[in-house]
């Protein structure tokens, strides 16, 4: 279904931005502003405001839930868990993530000791009932945890994936003596193996649910329309599913953007390309093939150590594979205890903000250093409406310049370099663990700071082809407008691939396609556009991890456990180059992935003509290492450069919410679907 006027909002940690989608007349129209953090939902209602629509239907993605993990503002959680199970989220999965650090600090648990209780009840990992589940103790310690001030309750028991009636029962027990508490328990929020991951993610659920709840409530009251969310896995879905389960949306703005490049690099048919968004606050990369993200179900949030791989709280949950690779634009410059020049992960955010934001803010970030050095139209950001003052962000430069003894000029040069050797230099890795050479990529980079920054990540990167879409400021938000509506459900189930219990398999997809077929009907999909396919998580006997591999509905139908061991040999070759030939395989987890049509087709062919175009070319001094040192460059503007006019390096390109840098050696031209691409001349 197609509505007439469809919104979509993006709240970022430093803007909000909007894309507002008109059906009858094609056209596409965006705006982007400060978040509001004390109240979120003013900034997505004053955004919409500023574009004057009667609006049929708003989607929604936030960073909300990352930022209120990250800085431990969700609400008070108690844990009901198994006896003898009380301290899994301290034991953790007793991996190490960095082997040689003698202070090895792990994250805090959000539930602390004294408000996990456990109680007497076992199920056997075949879903038997080993010791029935004590109600009388469940209700003692529910009344215990609630006297102690808890807002939310997280249950979650030993095999709870394979049986979930003794967290079922305990969940209505709790919520009829406490109606305001919110309930969470481990079979409804990831029904999977191992405790560890399963009792984070649920106690995270809860740990944000509170906050959500009334977030969401607040927003929708405050809008005469359909609300509908982004999920992290490139899906948007209803407020009655993120209410209940909102540990889903955790990574829901960083998604959009992702779904808005696979858009993209579906309609031009590019095999590979890397969606580079750099925000206000924080940056994100994720690999496309073939027009799909890549997709992961585990995650991690509030790491201890932001680039380190483990030392963040697990979660299991569906998620475009997001790799977090530096800093935003409020990031913040300091000079650590060594003398060197280090940059974030700590912001300056929307409020105070950078320096030059004249709101308080005083120390040097990497929005002052673009400024500086002459990226950023003196103007302002987003047509001037937030206003930027260059001696500001100048003075907060010069304090770190004088612990280096450097120039401005050369210390906002080098916060830039940094940066950006930092983002290029975890992309790298990541690529490298996932077999991949980013020469072979097309970088796609979007945000409010991506563009500033692409061709330098791209330089280091060896990449030689850069993307900017039209509206990059806000592409997060054109992503919601094409996200399919979908959810994903998943039971795990353990079993040798050669002793199937093939009825038993297809009573489980039944069921788990019931249930996501019923959850998609509500976001207003109709029966026949829904498309249902099926995956496993499958193994060789003795690993500890696995992979999900697609099956086509017919190896089922027909039992071919010879075809689906043939998916997961061929997925396991792409993935690590070889294949155990005599190692038996086994089945983990089976998932159902329903998905309905996109409530916009596609976002880049539109352009109504509305932007106001500005004529000419102005000159700006600009500083580039590569001349050395600052020079005068071209500023055109993006609304009126034709097709295929070349802008040859170094230059500048702006629009009303980004600015793109040209290097020198690069040049930039429009497309016939009106994409800047900029290419390495050498």
């Amino acid at each position: 279904m197609t509505e007439p006027v469809v919104a979509a909002v993006d709240v970022g940690g430093t803007f909000t931005d909007v894309a507002v989608w008109h059906a009858s007349r094609a056209s596409l129209r965006t705006h982007k502003r400060l978040t509001t953090p004390v109240d979120p939902a003013r900034a997505v209602v004053d955004g919409l405001d500023a574009l004057g629509s009667a609006i049929a239907a708003v989607v929604h993605g936030t960073t909300l839930l990352t930022n209120a993990l990250i800085e431990r503002r969700g609400a008070v959680v108690g844990l009901i868990t198994t006896h003898g199970f009380r301290d899994v989220l301290e034991i953790g999965n007793e991996l190490r993530y960095d082997t040689f650090d003698l202070k090895l600090r792990r994250p805090d648990p959000i539930v602390p000791r004294r408000l996990r209780m456990a109680v007497p009840e076992r199920m056997s990992s075949d879903g038997e009932v080993i010791v029935p589940l004590d109600l009388r103790a469940t209700e003692a310690a529910g009344r215990f945890l609630v006297e102690q001030g808890v807002q939310a309750i997280a249950i979650a028991f030993v095999n709870a994936y394979a049986n979930p009636a003794h967290e079922q029962a305990a969940a209505r027990l709790l919520s009829g003596m406490f109606p305001d508490i919110s309930i969470s328990t481990s079979a409804e929020v990831s029904s999977e193996v191992r405790e560890y991951e399963r009792f984070s993610t649920t106690t995270a659920n809860a740990y944000v649910q509170p906050l959500i709840d009334g977030y969401l409530g607040d927003l929708s009251s405050q809008l005469p329309s359909s609300l509908f969310l982004m999920l992290s896995d490139g899906t948007i879905s209803t407020v009655g599913a993120a209410r209940r389960l909102p540990i889903c949306m955790v990574e829901s703005g960083p998604a959009a953007g992702t779904i808005a490049a696979a858009q993209l690099a579906k309609d031009c048919e590019w095999p590979a390309a890397m969606a580079f968004d750099m925000g206000g606050t924080t940056a994100k990369l994720s690999l496309i093939h073939d027009g799909l993200p890549q997709l992961t179900r585990s995650l991690e949030v509030a790491r201890v150590h932001r680039f380190k791989k483990g030392s963040g709280l697990p979660l299991r949950v569906p998620s475009i594979d997001l790799l977090e690779i530096g800093a935003g634009g409020g990031s913040i410059a300091r000079v650590d205890s060594l003398g060197l020049l280090k940059v974030g992960p700590e912001s300056a955010g929307a409020v105070p903000g950078p320096a030059c934001y004249g709101r308080g803010g005083n120390e040097a970030t990497v929005t002052d250093a673009d400024l500086v050095l002459g990226y950023i139209s003196p103007r302002g950001l987003v047509g001037g409406r937030v206003r930027l003052d260059a001696e500001f962000a100048r003075t907060s430069i010069a304090r770190v310049a004088e612990r280096l003894d450097m120039s401005v000029d050369e210390t906002a040069a080098g916060i830039i370099d940094v940066v950006n050797t930092h983002m290029a230099t975890a992309a790298r890795i990541h690529l490298a663990e996932h077999g991949r050479d980013p020469r072979r990529y097309r970088l796609i980079a979007f945000g409010g700071a991506g563009p500033l920054h692409a061709f330098r990540v791209a330089k280091l990167l060896g990449i030689t082809q850069v993307v900017l879409p039209r509206d990059a400021g806000v592409a997060a938000a054109i992503g919601m407008l094409v996200a399919p509506r979908g959810v994903e459900r998943v039971r795990s189930w353990r079993c040798p691939l050669d002793r199937l219990d093939w009825a038993r398999v297809q009573t489980l997809l039944t069921e788990l396609e019931t249930d996501a077929r019923e959850l998609i009907r509500q976001s207003h999909v109709a029966e026949e556009d829904i498309h249902v396919e099926i995956a496993a998580d499958l193994r060789y006997v003795g690993q500890g991890h696995e992979l999900t591999v697609g099956l086509d509905r017919r190896y089922i139908e027909n039992h071919d456990m010879e075809s689906i061991a043939a998916a997961f040999a061929e997925h396991y070759r792409r993935r690590y180059s070889l294949v155990l030939e005599r190692m038996p395989a086994e089945i983990v987890s089976w998932r159902v992935r329903a998905q309905g049509p996109a409530v916009v087709e596609r976002a880049y062919r539109f352009n109504d003509g509305t932007t106001g175009a500005r004529q000419g070319v102005e000159q700006r001094r600009a500083f580039f290492r590569e001349c050395g040192g600052p020079v005068d460059v071209a500023v055109h503007f993006r609304d009126s450069l034709a097709e295929h006019d070349v802008v040859r390096g170094p230059a500048l390109i702006e629009e009303e919410t980004t600015t793109c840098v040209v290097g020198p050696g690069w040049s930039a031209a429009l497309d016939g679907m009106g994409n800047l691409l900029m290419w390495n001349e050498a």
